[in-house]
């Protein structure tokens, strides 16, 4: 896979690529959610650890207000209690999902 052709190369390379990160999920969450209808849920997970749990929820809220879909988290999710985190590497808690309904 081709590395994307960002423009602002002021950016340090970690930024560029988690901009490039939360523009192709925002785009692919958009379209999913496009597709609810009134009492719809959608389950959507990222098991990125350079996006946090605060971005990706920023990144379905964004998609969903594209969409012109006023959705609700009903729970966040995450790995189970099988795959610990070490206090040490928060990074390694990068499985994060959310279930969304939307109301109807």
């Amino acid at each position: 896979m081709a590395l994307p052709n960002i423009p602002n190369r002021s950016l340090p390379l970690k930024a560029r690529a988690l901009r490039w990160l939360s523009q192709r999920e925002h785009s692919r969450r958009e379209l999913r959610a496009k597709l609810l209808r009134a009492g719809g849920m959608l389950m959507t997970f990222s098991c990125s650890g350079g996006v946090s749990a605060d971005l990706f929820q920023k990144i379905i809220a964004g998609a969903a207000l594209d969409a012109g879909v006023d959705a609700q988290i009903i729970e966040h999710l995450g790995a189970g209690p099988d795959h610990p985190v070490a206090l040490s590497f928060p990074e390694g808690e990068y499985l994060k999902g959310l279930l969304c309904r939307v109301p109807g």
